[in-house]
């Protein structure tokens, strides 16, 4: 009896996170291609609820996959998560040891000494996936600020619409779809079915109850969408493309890939979906593209397989999208069991 207590007590240890510091979450990995590999999460947007959803992507990547996963959280100065705190993100320093950054930001006014961290790392030629709002993660309205060119609405020559448009390719448009009322699917382009980050997935399987977002036609540089967003007409998966034909003609790319090339003169590999809520990761499909986006922006497709586990880890009931609608009260270590 004490020798199966001692083996259950080391089992929980060894697939449990470490709490270094009680301002962040850190998810050792299993085993798996991504041992070896650091991946810092960020979260911090007011409705699509990154704070419950990256934990859970961390969760599957380093309990699946292998990889090392440090979730940051927007924090109150008591050490509650508020994502609408647009002020603070602790831990952004992790990103200088990241070889990955997964991006679920909407609006950020950082300060500049955490700003800074974000910026050496875009600037480094390091791989980058940017989740739903991500594509307007900078709010900085002070012009004269340092790092004001990183706001989505930039207007600085040469770095037009900030941070969303020159390394996401894209920032805030409009909903192209009805708001709360019309869900996505995701369909593939035509010639990009055998890409590796479409592995294991059928077309018209990815699913999720937000919107499309609107891009702007085509996007910039060498941008390659991989999945457009067929507008639903309601809010389940089963339910049948938009009444209103324009919804969908054209479509709305939701999935694509790119590169930036910084300061640095390297060029980073990019991978951009405006999906990505905390409903949206209910769909497995999704899960398995953010799954093999990742694997792709580390330069690891080889390891890319079809059948690879993606599974939900733990207990996951996501809060539905919505403006106030977070769980109040929360640190951290609340998101690590």
């Amino acid at each position: 009896m004490k020798t199966f207590a001692l083996s259950a007590l080391i089992g929980l240890l060894s697939s449990s996170s470490i709490m270094a510091d009680e301002r962040w979450i850190e998810f050792v990995g299993k085993d798996g291609p991504g041992q070896g590999k650091h991946i810092v999460l960020i979260s911090g947007d007011d409705e699509y609820r990154s704070e419950e959803a990256l934990p859970q992507l961390a969760k599957i990547l380093a309990t699946h996959h292998g990889f090392r996963c440090t979730v940051l959280f927007a924090l109150d100065p008591d050490g509650t998560i508020n994502p609408e705190q647009h002020h603070n993100i602790p831990g952004l320093e992790h990103l200088k040891t990241a070889d990955l950054a997964i991006l679920g930001l909407r609006f950020r006014d950082l300060p500049d000494e955490q700003m800074e961290h974000f910026v050496n790392y875009i600037e480094s030629g390091k791989p980058i996936v940017g989740l739903r709002t991500s594509t307007h993660s900078f709010d900085i309205r002070d012009s004269n600020r340092k790092y004001a060119k990183y706001t989505w609405t930039g207007n600085v020559k040469g770095y037009e619409q900030g941070f969303g448009k020159q390394v996401l390719g894209e920032t805030w448009v409009s909903h192209h779809g009805d708001h709360g009322s019309q869900s996505t699917r995701g369909l593939f382009v035509k010639g990009q079915e055998k890409h590796p980050i479409l592995a294991g997935i059928k077309d018209g399987e990815i699913w999720g109850p937000t919107d499309v977002y609107g891009v702007r036609l085509p996007l910039p540089g060498d941008s390659k969408p991989l999945v457009m967003g067929q507008v639903v007409e309601g809010m389940k998966p089963t339910d049948p493309p938009a009444k209103d034909a324009k919804k969908n003609d054209p479509m709305m790319p939701v999935a694509w890939t790119k590169t930036y090339t910084g300061t640095a003169g390297k060029p980073a590999r990019v991978f951009c979906t405006t999906m990505g809520a905390a409903t949206d990761l209910e769909n497995a499909p999704l899960r398995r593209l953010l799954i093999n986006a990742s694997y792709w922006a580390l330069g690891l497709e080889d390891k890319i397989t079809p059948d690879s586990k993606v599974d939900l880890v733990g207990e996951y009931k996501p809060s539905p999208f919505k403006f106030g609608a977070y769980r109040k009260g929360l640190k951290p270590a609340d998101y690590a069991k």
